[in-house]
């Protein structure tokens, strides 16, 4: 036991480290941006910032009742950052919030893993103790993951997880004849002709670091279209398994999203309403691949992922249908 706590300490040091860095890093950048008022107490306010699930053993309105405590989240730290950061531009705040939400995962790693081992300590409690050993390997490498993913928010650079938007960001590029315009917050939808059929294609606002609100759009543009929807095509990035190859591309039903909830069920709820066919295409990646700058065998999936949606086009629809097209994934660096 004192050697599985021996090594846990080391670890725990490590992971601490990172936390800090990833600290000092937020901090700096919001000195930089000309912060109003004390950084360190801006920066704690949110870093142990929480939210309480809604009640789930009465399932009425669940959905909407997360989904409205998950919108006052976001507006509270948008308008935190918008009062204490004015002069700083809305993309470059959006990527500092995201920094910010990785150090916070960071923080929470990290206070975590100290209380299960003083409570294993204190308790004398070598199965706790054993589990957690077993398990640091895998703990270390989450608080590597979103540390490194912090260069990539500071610089704005694409990740993994935005090969969506950058898929609709090339599907709304592929004609002259495109017509953007937003649809509802953070999200932008463009108007394409494509295999003459017409693809309302959705994605989050670029380039700043927003995932947006792909549901509340799909479900805008078919209420717009008065259900006149032939298909519904999702495009998101999935977690690999070890042993798989990045940047692989597949096929299934279902909305492909990795929100709480709320995005999720709004796409399912209007799809069955208006029985509307859901596709999904999917682009494997790690975790770390997803958080971090994207690679090319994620970028080079792009051709891959617009020949699928071509050939659901000509095999799943027939000419002058309209289509949905959602890029889901985090926008950073990708502009529309």
């Amino acid at each position: 036991m004192m050697l599985w706590i021996r090594n846990i300490k080391i670890r725990l040091v490590r992971i601490e480290r990172l936390a800090k860095d990833a600290r000092k890093k937020v901090l700096d950048l919001l000195k930089k941006g000309g912060i109003k008022g004390d950084p360190e107490k801006f920066l704690n306010t949110y870093l142990q910032f929480f939210i309480i699930d809604p009640v789930k053993d009465e399932p009425t309105n669940l959905m909407r009742r997360l989904e409205h405590l998950l919108n006052i989240r976001q507006r509270r730290f948008k308008l935190g950052l918008k009062q204490v950061l004015p002069n700083l531009g809305e993309f470059t705040r959006a990527n500092l919030e995201v920094m910010i939400e990785a150090a916070r995962a960071l923080d929470t790693i990290y206070r975590l893993v100290r209380h299960y081992l003083v409570l294993g300590e204190k308790t004398n409690n070598w199965v706790l103790i054993m589990q957690l050993e077993l398990e640091m390997p895998q703990i270390v490498k989450l608080a590597e993951t979103y540390h490194k993913a912090l260069d990539a928010f500071k610089d704005g650079k694409p990740i993994g997880d935005g090969i969506g938007p950058l898929v609709a960001a090339t599907l709304m590029n592929s004609g002259s004849s495109a017509v953007k315009r937003g649809v509802v917050e953070d999200t932008i939808v463009g108007v394409v002709e494509r295999k003459n059929r017409k693809l309302y294609v959705i994605k989050a606002k670029g380039p700043g670091g927003t995932v947006g609100k792909p549901g509340e759009a799909v479900k805008k543009i078919v209420e717009e279209l008065k259900g006149k929807v032939s298909r519904i095509i999702m495009i998101d990035a999935a977690l690999k398994l070890e042993g798989e190859k990045t940047g692989e591309v597949i096929e299934g039903v279902g909305a492909a999203i990795g929100d709480p909830g709320p995005e999720k069920f709004k796409i399912e709820s209007v799809a069955m309403e208006h029985n509307i066919p859901l596709d999904s295409i999917i682009i494997k990646e790690s975790l770390e691949e997803a958080l971090t700058p994207m690679r090319k065998e994620i970028s080079d999936a792009v051709e891959k992922v617009i020949e699928k949606i071509d050939k659901a086009l000509e095999e799943r629809t027939k000419e002058g249908d309209v289509v949905i097209v959602v890029g889901v994934g985090n926008t950073i660096g990708i502009a529309q």
